[in-house]
């Protein structure tokens, strides 16, 4: 019986790193397309020149 705990207390400290991990992972990759989307809606467009024809 004391296998069964001891176990299942592993399992759960397992399950916490890999849930605290991805976690940590997702708030990472937000964080980066929210700066990427910043980045890109400040950057001005480059004025396009209208072909020249005679």
């Amino acid at each position: 019986m004391s296998d069964d705990k001891d176990w299942t207390g592993k399992a759960a400290m397992a399950g916490a790193a890999i849930g605290s991990a991805a976690l940590a992972a997702a708030m990472l990759y937000a964080s980066r397309r929210k700066e990427r989307a910043e980045k890109k809606a400040k950057k001005p467009a480059a004025p396009i020149d209208p072909p020249e024809t005679d």
